[in-house]
């Protein structure tokens, strides 16, 4: 008994705790912690994983439950079939082709059965209203080989048919507008610019550092591919819980993160990997926020790249997301452009790394006024000398 008291001593020791602090801790910290890369005091309540509102691929993490009116799906039928996946797009497809030809199928048949052409289509002298149509599944072929112009030449209406006639009209229209909504969903779907953006590349993590004597926001964006975005743009959101001062509890609020609106940088030229930096000034919402405060946080940053795709002039849209975890203060991005001849290259096995440099634990508002105090102090003695200079 003794022997095991001192081995939880001396465990606890090690991990600059007493016992009496780790009896006090909750079950639940007591356990073993999963480790992150970030840095933390062993001491500090280790931050339990959070869900993402906003995935590293661009999928928002949000699910639609309870929804009443599902009859606005249908009012945007086009939307909803060209949003549903693949599996189910192509057996609608299927589906809706195969009841519409059973459906003229059937209809062939039941004029056929009314003439009574079923009966008497072989009798000489009989005018049936279709040709060789002596059956139901004949009745079939028939509806496809009308609704996709095949046109075999053995089945044939005749003039003599009146109502096969408008039959006959009615399902090239209808097939018409079957073929061209379907068609039409399929190229869409097929032409839709999400997989554009799978070669949009966002870095791993952000960094917070000095830039010209300002803290800022930084996180790298880039493009695969040699044909580019024209007209892009970006864009940042701040996505974390805040409470009003009359005690409202707003969940997942989303605030804006300046990244150039004002002054234009927002507007990228991305022919090489670009870092987007937010200047961390009075306007900022991290401005009062030091780096053990950073640490204690919790908030999502949420990035949008937009542009039309240069080969078909659609809109291409990318997105990304950093949680706080994913923000290291201290460091810089390594580059990943390098001057050959005649060329620049890009390498991107760097694209994602980092490196550390010495930047200031305090917040930029504390930075920014130690910045405006310190061009003062070598002024005072200059300021006082005239004085002294009159005294004497």
């Amino acid at each position: 008994m003794a022997g095991d008291s001192r081995v939880l001593m001396d465990h606890n020791m090690e991990i600059g705790a007493t016992p009496s602090q780790v009896k006090k801790l909750p079950k639940h910290l007591r356990e073993p912690q999963i480790s992150t890369d970030r840095t933390h005091l062993i001491s500090d309540p280790v931050k339990k994983p959070r869900q993402r509102y906003v995935q590293k691929d661009g999928k928002c993490n949000v699910h639609h439950g309870n929804v009443q009116e599902t009859y606005r799906y249908l009012s945007d039928l086009f939307t909803t079939l060209v949003d549903l996946r693949w599996r189910f797009s192509f057996l609608i497809f299927t589906l809706v082709y195969i009841v519409n030809w059973l459906f003229f199928g059937f209809l062939w048949w039941l004029i056929a059965l009314i003439r009574g052409d079923l009966v008497h289509g072989d009798e000489e002298g009989w005018t049936p209203c279709v040709e060789n149509l002596n059956s139901f599944v004949s009745a079939f072929l028939f509806s496809i080989e009308t609704e996709t112009t095949i046109g075999y030449g053995y089945r044939v209406i005749t003039e003599k048919c009146p109502e096969g006639i408008i039959l006959l009209l009615v399902q090239a229209i209808l097939g018409s507008i079957v073929n061209a909504m379907m068609v039409g969903c399929m190229f869409v779907k097929i032409s839709q610019p999400k997989n554009r953006a799978e070669t949009l590349m966002f870095s791993h993590n952000a960094v917070i550092s000095v830039r010209d004597n300002k803290m800022c926001l930084m996180f790298r964006v880039g493009d695969l591919r040699n044909s580019h975005i024209v007209e892009a743009s970006i864009r940042a959101k701040l996505i974390r819980s805040q409470q009003t001062k009359e005690g409202e509890f707003i969940p997942l609020n989303q605030t804006d993160i300046n990244i150039g609106f004002d002054t234009g940088d927002d507007r990228l030229f991305l022919v090489s990997p670009l870092i987007i930096s937010h200047e961390i000034n009075e306007k900022s919402p991290f401005w009062e926020l030091s780096m053990a405060q950073m640490e204690k946080e919790e908030f999502e940053i949420v990035v949008i790249l937009e542009g039309m795709v240069e080969a078909t002039g659609m809109t291409c849209q990318a997105r990304s997301s950093y949680l706080d975890t994913e923000v290291l203060w201290g460091y810089r991005f390594t580059p990943v452009l390098s001057l050959e001849k005649g060329f620049y290259e890009v390498d991107y096995n760097n694209f994602h790394d980092v490196y550390e440099t010495n930047t200031p634990s305090c917040s930029a508002k504390e930075l920014a006024t130690k910045h405006r105090d310190e061009p003062l102090l070598p002024q005072l003695p200059l300021l006082r000398s005239p004085l002294m200079l009159g005294l004497k």
